[in-house]
C-alpha cells in the first residue's frame, strides 16, 4: 500500500492517541452526573470513537487500522511506565506514595480490560463504518458514524466492564455503570453528528481523499 502525505492525518492521529491516554487516566474515578453513574474517563472516551469514524470515512481502514495500533501500544507502555515507577522506592520525604497508588497504581485486572476492550471496541468500529461506506455507496453518513458506534461502544463497554468491574462492583452499581457508560457514549456520538459532517467533508476537500476500501483484508494484524 502506498502512503501519501497528507496534512492533517498527523494531526488526528496525535488527537486520537491524546484523547485514549487520558480517558485511561481520568476512568480511575467513579462519578455521577444527573442520573448517570460512570467512570471518568467516559467524558472524554467517545470522542475517540469519533476521531475513529473521521479517520476510517476520509482516510480508509488500512489507515485506520495502523492509528489504532499505535493507540493501542501508546496505552500499554503508559500502563508499564506508570507501574515501574509504582514499584520504584519513593524518596525519603516523599509521603504520596499511597495516594499514587490508589490513582495511577497499576491494576492489572483493569489495565486488561481497557487494553482488550479497546482492542476489540475500535476495530469493530472500524470495520462496520467501513463496510457500511460500501453498501451506502458513500451515502447516508450518520447511518455509519452512528451504526458502527452503537455496535463498537457496546462491545466495549461490556468487554471493558466485564473485566474491570464484574464481581468488585454491587451487582445494581455495576449494571448501572455499564448501561450508563453505554448511553451516555451512544449519545455523545449521536450529538456530535453534525460536527462529524462538516470535518469529514472539509478534510475530503483539503486532503483530495475519500478512501472507498474495496478488496481489502480486514485482518487487525495484518499491517500491509
Amino acid at each position: 500500500m502506498k502512503y501519501t502525505p497528507f496534512r492533517y492525518f498527523d494531526i488526528l492521529v496525535a488527537l486520537f492517541v491524546s484523547v485514549l491516554l487520558i480517558s485511561n487516566i481520568a476512568s480511575t474515578k467513579i462519578l455521577s452526573l444527573w442520573k448517570f453513574t460512570f467512570d471518568g474517563g467516559t467524558l472524554l472516551f467517545p470522542v475517540s470513537y469519533i476521531f475513529g469514524d473521521i479517520l476510517t470515512e476520509v482516510y480508509g481502514f488500512r489507515r485506520s487500522r495502523r492509528v489504532i495500533w499505535l493507540g493501542f501500544f501508546a496505552a500499554l507502555l503508559m500502563s508499564l511506565v506508570l507501574f515501574v515507577v509504582q514499584i520504584l522506592p519513593p524518596a525519603n520525604d516523599w509521603n504520596n506514595q499511597k495516594a499514587y497508588e490508589s490513582v495511577l497504581g497499576f491494576v492489572p485486572r483493569i489495565v486488561t480490560a481497557s487494553l482488550l476492550a479497546y482492542f476489540a471496541g475500535e476495530f469493530s468500529n472500524s470495520v462496520i463504518l467501513s463496510r457500511l461506506k460500501i453498501i451506502t455507496k458513500g451515502r447516508f453518513l450518520w447511518t455509519r458514524t452512528i451504526g458502527s458506534t452503537i455496535i463498537g461502544e457496546g462491545i466495549d463497554t461490556l468487554v471493558f466492564c466485564w473485566i474491570a468491574f464484574y464481581g468488585i462492583l454491587p451487582q445494581t452499581l455495576f449494571w448501572s455503570v455499564l448501561i450508563s457508560n453505554y448511553v451516555f457514549k451512544c449519545a455523545v456520538e449521536i450529538l456530535f453528528t453534525p460536527v462529524t459532517y462538516l470535518i469529514v467533508g472539509i478534510l475530503k476537500r483539503k486532503e483530495n481523499v475519500d478512501v472507498y476500501d474495496y478488496g481489502i483484508s480486514y485482518n487487525p494484524f495484518e499491517m500491509s
